[in-house]
């Protein structure tokens, strides 16, 4: 089957078109046929550097997938052939949407919602977990709650606006003035340009904190929280004992997190998608053959929402 590739670690031009071998389904596993697969800020970083498991080349990058069950292994009892489905690969060993084909634990995926295409379903993932499970299941998020959302208009945060909402949250976000407007269309009520404003000096009150940028932003964003609350960090920078010790002293909780495959999550999120209030922002679209050309795109850290490859068959 066709694949991206890599050799070497390092910059895009990497990723090479390669033929490697179509994958079997084992025991409770499905057989998945690519449609499109989803881009992230991991699949560049472990390119370039291996990862967090300092993976050695060569390896096919990539979580998010949208595509069509096309075989299963023993025991596999959710889906038939031709179920359209969504879902993500097991983080972060489980990579390998890139290609035309992957195998995953059934439960990785769910069914993807009729309104939705492939490509729309391919942006959806990791980020929309990721922002679900700090907000919802690390943060115990309700409604009339404060929330502030780091890079709001990212690939994690214009979800995790969407979802934030949803739960009948305030929500602010943090994002260059220019995504001020698209921000709004998703629901957030404050919004602080980070390039003209410090927002530990205007923010105050927030209940949770979901920080996707780390260095000093969990730290000053420790002075916007009130007692009780919680400060999700999902920036491996971010995870240090001294923002622990500092939000302990508040009386704020510090948790660092990383995304998991999470079927009950997934169908959350496909049924908010399939009512029509999550949707991922899709900032360009191409075929898998253009992977370098994707991932120098999403390098830039300048576009909005998330980049797809379409997998031809």
């Amino acid at each position: 089957m066709n694949a991206i590739s890599q050799d070497v670690l390092g910059g895009p031009d990497v990723l090479k078109p390669v033929q490697v071998g179509k994958p079997a389904p084992g025991p409770t596993e499905v057989l998945v046929r690519v449609e499109a697969a989803g881009l992230n800020p991991t699949d560049w970083k472990t390119r370039e550097l291996g990862g967090l498991l300092r993976l050695e080349p060569p390896f096919v990058l990539g979580y998010d997938v949208s595509g069509v069950v096309e075989g299963s292994g023993v025991g596999q009892a959710l889906y038939a052939p031709g179920d359209e489905v969504f879902g993500m690969l097991k983080y972060p060993e489980g990579h390998g949407a890139f290609a035309e084909y992957v195998t995953a634990p059934s439960r990785h995926f769910v069914r993807k919602p009729a309104g939705i295409d492939h490509v729309q379903a391919a942006g959806l993932p990791l980020a929309a977990l990721t922002a679900w499970q700090a907000l919802v299941d690390v943060a115990g998020l309700t409604g009339g709650r404060r929330v502030l959302v780091h890079a709001a208009a990212g690939g994690v945060g214009h979800l995790a606006v969407q979802i934030a909402k949803a739960r009948g949250a305030h929500v602010i976000g943090t994002a260059s003035a220019a995504k001020h407007d698209f921000l709004r269309v998703l629901g957030a009520d404050q919004l602080v340009d980070y390039r003209n404003e410090d927002f530990a000096e205007v923010v105050r009150d927030v209940d949770v904190v979901v920080d996707t940028i780390g260095g000093d932003y969990g730290q000053r964003s420790l002075r916007t929280m009130r007692r009780g609350g919680t400060i999700v960090s999902l920036a491996l920078g971010a995870l240090d004992k001294t923002l622990h010790a500092q939000a302990a002293e508040l009386g704020i909780r510090s948790v660092g997190m990383l995304v998991e495959p999470d079927y009950a999550a997934m169908r959350a999120i496909a049924a908010l998608a399939e009512a029509g209030r999550l949707r991922a922002e899709i900032a360009a679209v191409l075929p898998l053959a253009e992977a370098a050309k994707a991932h120098e795109l999403g390098e830039t850290n300048r576009t909005t929402g998330k980049i797809v490859l379409t997998v031809p068959h």
